[in-house]
C-alpha cells in the first residue's frame, strides 16, 4: 500500500465513503490531511485505522460529537485516557440499548395483547370507536406519572 493515499484509496480501504471522510474532516472528527500540489488530500496508514476506528464506534451507536472528543487524544493528546473515555462511552450505549430493549419488550407484549384480543369478536359500542387497540399496559404508564407526588398539593392543609 502506497504511503499516501487518495481519498479514494482510503474510502476503499476503510468502508467509509469520500463524503463522510470529508464531512469527518469539517467537523473536526478527524484532522485535515496533507495536500498534495495539485489539492488533493493525502492521507496516511494512521488516518485509514481513525477511519475503521470511527466506522466501527459509529456502527456500535456511539455518538459523533463524543468521539469527536475521543479522536482528539488519538490526535496528539495523551493516548492514555482514550481507553476509560471509550470504556464509560459504551457502558453509557450499553445502558442506552438494554433500555431500548426493555421498551420494545413492552411494545411486544402489547401488540401481542392487541392480536390476541381481536382473534374474537368484540362486543359493538353504539357510536363508540373501535377498542381493538387498546391494552391493559397502556394505561399503567400513564398511572406511573400520575402517582408521583407532587408535594404542593398534598403539603398544604
Amino acid at each position: 500500500m502506497p504511503s499516501r493515499l487518495t481519498i479514494g484509496q482510503v474510502a476503499k480501504a476503510s468502508g467509509v465513503g469520500a463524503k463522510t471522510i470529508r464531512y469527518y474532516e469539517q467537523i473536526g472528527v478527524l484532522p485535515a490531511p496533507s495536500r498534495a500540489t495539485s489539492g488533493y488530500r493525502l492521507y496516511d496508514q494512521p488516518g485509514v485505522e481513525r477511519l475503521r476506528f470511527i466506522r466501527r464506534a459509529r456502527s456500535l451507536g456511539l455518538p459523533l460529537q463524543q468521539l469527536k472528543t475521543l479522536m482528539s487524544s488519538l490526535n496528539g493528546g495523551p493516548p492514555p485516557a482514550l481507553r476509560p473515555r471509550l470504556r464509560a462511552l459504551v457502558r453509557g450505549q450499553l445502558d442506552t440499548v438494554k433500555n431500548q430493549i426493555g421498551e420494545l419488550e413492552l411494545l411486544r407484549q402489547q401488540l401481542e395483547q392487541v392480536l390476541r384480543r381481536m382473534r374474537t369478536p368484540a362486543p359493538r359500542r353504539a357510536g363508540g370507536a373501535c377498542q381493538c387497540l387498546e391494552t391493559t399496559n397502556a394505561p399503567m404508564r400513564r398511572r406511573r406519572r400520575e402517582a408521583r407526588p407532587t408535594g404542593s398539593a398534598e403539603a398544604s392543609p
